[in-house]
């Protein structure tokens, strides 16, 4: 079974307007609200790719009940742990240039945090968990070293989705996959990169601090994987650029749940490449058709 992790889960609520005209009335062309956080949008692409799974966590309030409700009729298992206050809503204004406006999130108290240390202690070696984005502000990001190593004590594999020092932290405990893009790559050694044989050195270095795979994720210039066996280059695929939020996950989740079922580390990229894509070319989330026929156009190399 996956697991999906996500400590700070949101309802996106995503408005569209033709012009943001800061201290005046501004009326919306539509919206749209979906559950969201980086966890929980792996967990729905796992869905739309038939792949089990289940979502955890941190929900509360009336806004977690929306997020639970709409995970329910996908058809996700979930298994979260209940808090006190509301679970956070993030604006994501699109007019033009796209504007978010992130919720700070609940405080989550010591019980709750060993709630949630207790679903993972009781995973196994056939389970996989995917931990994924930033943490509610009373916890920091520093609490995925006190939750990883529990699931890696229960013999799960892990696959982490962080930037920064988190994803330099997560290394110690080999996660099967780390997918920074190239821009955070450059920030974590502090240069910068554009050029795929500069990429896909840092991305060795990432390799060898201990992850099993990397991929590196550049926008329309396509992507990179790197494995201790050599390293694969998937060709951009051309089409309209519609939605940021979510591709990475999307990419996670097409590499993550494929790899977990086939062990093809190829086909795993080229899933990721598809599903990644396929959000970027939707409104939300990519459905399972669009991303068959995304697939279908993904090109890998050997480099």
């Amino acid at each position: 079974m996956i697991y999906t992790v996500t400590l700070n889960p949101s309802i996106d609520f995503i408005v569209r307007l033709d012009n943001l005209a800061l201290g005046e009335v501004n009326r919306m062309t539509s919206d749209d609200k979906f559950a969201g956080g980086k966890g929980i949008n792996v967990s729905r692409i796992l869905k739309r790719l038939g792949i089990a799974n289940t979502a955890t966590g941190f929900i509360g309030g009336f806004t977690g009940r929306f997020v639970t409700d709409g995970l329910d009729a996908e058809g996700i298992k979930t298994d979260f742990v209940a808090v006190d206050q509301d679970t956070r809503i993030n604006v994501k204004i699109k007019a033009g240039e796209e504007t978010e406006i992130n919720g700070q999130g609940p405080h989550i108290t010591e019980e709750q945090l060993q709630a949630l240390e207790q679903i993972l202690s009781g995973l196994s070696s056939d389970d996989t968990v995917v931990f994924a984005g930033s943490a509610p502000s009373n916890l920091g990001n520093a609490v995925y070293n006190r939750l990883i190593p529990v699931a890696k004590k229960a013999g799960a594999q892990v696959a982490c989705d962080f930037e920064g020092q988190t994803l330099l932290d997560s290394l110690a405990y080999h996660p099967l996959l780390v997918k920074p893009n190239n821009h955070e790559l450059g920030d974590i050694f502090g240069v910068t990169l554009t050029e795929l044989a500069d990429i896909e050195r840092y991305a060795k270095e990432i390799l060898a601090k201990g992850a099993q795979n990397v991929i590196i994720s550049m926008a329309g210039d396509g992507a990179l994987l790197v494995t201790p066996e050599a390293s694969y280059f998937a060709k951009p695929i051309k089409g309209q650029v519609k939605n940021s939020v979510g591709a990475g996950d999307s990419m996670v989740a097409g590499f993550t749940g494929q790899l977990v079922e086939t062990g093809d580390v190829i086909e795993a990229f080229k899933w990721g490449v598809a599903c990644g894509t396929a959000t970027t070319f939707s409104d939300d989330l990519a459905t399972s058709e669009y991303i068959k026929e995304i697939y279908q156009k993904v090109e890998v190399e050997k480099l």
